[in-house]
Formats: C-alpha cells, sequence, structure tokens
C-alpha cells in the first residue's frame, strides 16, 4: 500500500501535481494547503475534486482551515485525506484558533490549525488511523515556541487515546529535533528523522529546513520511505510503501 505526504501549495504546479500523481498512483493521500472548490475545477488551481479523479480515489475528507469566495463561489482550504480505502469514522480537531467561514485576508491570520483524524477499512476488515497535520508557522524559528509546544502535545495526546495502527502526517513547520516534536517523537516513529533528510523543501523557496512528516506506530511494517524530487510544491512529497 502507498501513501504520499504532501503540502500542496495551493494546488499552484497543477499539470505537474497530476502528473506526478497519476505515475505514483498512491492508495491514501494526506494533504495541506489544498482546495476544495464548489462546483467543479478551479482553472487558477488544482482542486481536490480533480485530484480524486487523477487518483481515481472515491472517499476523502476535507478539514478547512478557513473559506473564501472565489469568482462566485466557496473555496475550502485546508487539510485533506484522499482514500481508495473506505472511510469509516472522521473527525477534526482544531489544535490553533478556529475555522473561519468568510476568510478576509487582510483581517485574519492564516495560522488557523487542525489535525485531521480518520479510520480507514483495510481489506481485510481491520481498521487504520490516519493522523494529518499542518503546523503552526514560527515566522521567526523553525524550532518552534510555545504555541507550537501547546499544539503538539495535544496532538500527542490525542495519539496516545487511538488503539490499533497508526500514521501521522503532515508540513509541521518544526526541524526534527526541536523540542516541540519530542513528545510525538516519543509515541511513533519518525521516518523523516530515521532517513536524516537534509531538507523537504524544493527550488521554489528559499526555505531549506526540514519540515515535512511521516511519523508511523511500531506496528505498521515500513516497506520503503523516500521524498520525491519530483517538482510539484515548494515541498518535497513523501512517499511511504507499507
Amino acid at each position: 500500500m502507498k501513501l504520499i505526504q504532501l503540502n500542496i501549495w495551493g494546488g499552484r504546479l497543477g499539470d505537474q501535481l497530476n502528473d506526478f500523481l497519476s505515475s505514483e498512483k498512491p492508495d491514501i493521500l494526506c494533504l495541506q494547503e489544498a482546495i476544495d472548490l464548489d462546483r467543479g475545477r478551479g482553472a487558477l488551481f488544482t482542486t481536490i475534486g480533480e485530484i480524486r479523479e487523477v487518483v481515481g480515489a472515491e472517499y476523502y475528507y476535507m478539514s478547512p482551515a478557513f473559506s473564501f469566495n472565489f469568482m462566485h463561489r466557496k473555496a475550502h482550504f485546508g487539510n485533506c485525506i484522499i482514500s481508495k480505502l473506505p472511510i469509516a469514522t472522521q473527525e477534526t480537531m482544531f489544535t490553533g484558533r478556529e475555522y473561519e467561514v468568510d476568510f478576509d485576508w487582510t483581517k485574519h491570520t492564516q495560522n488557523i490549525r487542525n489535525l485531521q483524524h480518520v479510520q480507514l477499512r483495510l481489506p481485510k476488515g481491520e481498521l487504520l488511523h490516519i493522523f494529518n497535520h499542518h503546523g503552526h508557522h514560527n515566522y521567526t524559528d523553525k524550532n518552534g515556541g510555545d504555541e507550537t509546544v501547546r499544539q503538539c502535545a495535544m496532538i500527542a495526546d490525542k495519539i496516545k487515546a487511538t488503539s490499533g495502527k497508526k500514521i501521522l502526517t503532515g508540513d509541521f513547520n518544526l526541524v526534527p529535533r526541536s523540542a516541540s516534536l519530542k513528545p510525538i517523537n516519543n509515541l511513533l516513529r519518525n521516518l523523516t528523522a530515521e532517513a536524516n533528510l537534509s531538507t523537504t523543501r524544493t527550488v521554489l523557496t528559499k526555505m531549506t529546513e526540514t519540515c515535512d512528516y511521516i511519523f508511523v506506530s511500531e506496528d505498521v511494517e515500513v516497506k520503503s520511505f523516500m521524498p520525491s524530487d519530483a517538482l510539484v510544491s515548494d515541498h518535497m512529497a513523501l512517499i511511504m510503501e507499507f
């Protein structure tokens, strides 16, 4: 089974993104900065509906941080899990601020954060927990601060409260050995840290930090893990087979 983690940068690189996903054929996609647009295609960016068509995935769960008006339609911006496996349960937990139904780019902060949690039904009936998060952006330090410590502690508590196989993905806006990530690192295998990735950013940004992650519980059998060199965003896609 193949899972891809990716901050898709609002779907700016639509053709490259679609070609990449069509080639990789993931079973599960965990996305940040995704846009779900009411009534069809976005023209200026790739939407969740288009990505589902490309991947051939029936199931998805969108957890918008905020929504805004786009060409007389409503656009929803946030985290999304797309799956070829049925979603048995789904929930969204806000870790920072609250959902903005009518986001104003001149008034509101984009630092609205949530954690998605779904249970996917595997072919033999077993349930798999998938968590997906876009971390608080501390603009001055990728080691984080009090707010990232608080939000990561919330995520760790949620993970501890669940039983069974677990996968946590996301752009955490934190470097691997930050104090903020410690409670999560103590619970799950950090595949990004184990692979000693020097960066998870691309040439489309001046940023060079490692900030994108796939974490797994010990009972998830990882067959391979690697970053992709396909240029589909200002972040690298992380690919795991398990």
